[in-house]
């Protein structure tokens, strides 16, 4: 039995020489309101040796914070006859609802195309598309779309440099979530890198959740959509007949 603990204990630390991640989180649950605008999350921690750090190869840092993935159908529009159509369409498997990646320095000069793919840390290696080359022609363009437009709207981002690394060992990052969160649990991922080399990673979650009104909206579509269309039509209704009664008063 104690051989059997130490041998336990021995496992979970460091072998000599070798770096590991202590990290915390400014906070671990985010809710979303009916005011809610987006929310800044302070990312931060230290890397823990039980010897000298080695000489060489500079230490780099990359976190990257990966909302819930969902299938995404992207379509292409062409012009036909003086009007926009959709002329091809592909179904992505995966795609991450927002994602980060902060980074100590250039993506490309910290991270070997290996241990990108190993890890898939870079928003390419996380969407996931199997087969769409089957779907329509030119496919990557379909793909090289969707990160257009969720980089426009603020759901993809690559914050290199935005990591704040001191004398080797302390290290922190701000993410700002935006408002058009998706629910579900965010999962934040941190990297010590070494001659473009993973040498130690940690995962960590960010709970992302509806609260007050909005928790009751979204209950109601998904449980009882027949009465949350009814209530709709009669707010529309009530709206509706709000404003015309408001213009009926400007005009006398």
């Amino acid at each position: 039995m104690i051989r059997a603990l130490a041998l336990l204990l021995a496992l979970a630390l460091p072998a000599a020489g070798q770096e590991a991640i202590i990290s915390g989180l400014s906070q671990n649950r985010v809710s979303i309101t009916a005011d809610f605008d987006g929310s800044e999350i302070l990312i931060y921690g230290a890397v823990k040796r039980d010897a000298p750090p080695p000489v060489g190869a500079p230490l780099e840092v990359i976190i990257t914070v990966e909302g819930p993935a969902t299938p995404v159908a992207v379509r292409r529009k062409a012009r036909v006859a003086g009007i926009w159509v959709n002329n091809a369409s592909v179904t992505v498997d995966s795609a991450p609802s927002f994602y980060a990646v902060a980074t100590t320095g250039p993506l490309r000069q910290i991270l070997s195309d290996t241990d990108n793919l190993r890890y898939a840390i870079t928003i390419e290696r996380m969407i996931r598309a199997i087969g769409i080359a089957a779907e329509a022609d030119k496919a990557g363009e379909f793909i090289l779309a969707l990160q257009r437009v969720r980089t426009d709207e603020g759901r993809y981002r690559i914050l290199e440099g935005k990591v704040e690394l001191t004398e080797d060992t302390l290290f922190r990052t701000d993410i700002m979530l935006p408002a058009n969160l998706t629910e579900g649990e965010y999962k934040v991922r941190l990297f010590l890198l070494r001659d473009k080399r993973v040498v130690a990673s940690q995962e960590r979650l960010i709970g992302v959740r509806k609260e007050g009104l909005e928790r009751f909206i979204f209950n109601l579509a998904q449980e009882q959509p027949l009465v949350y269309g009814l209530l709709s039509l009669a707010l529309a209704a009530l709206a509706g007949w709000g404003a015309s009664a408001v213009f009926r008063l400007i005009r006398v």
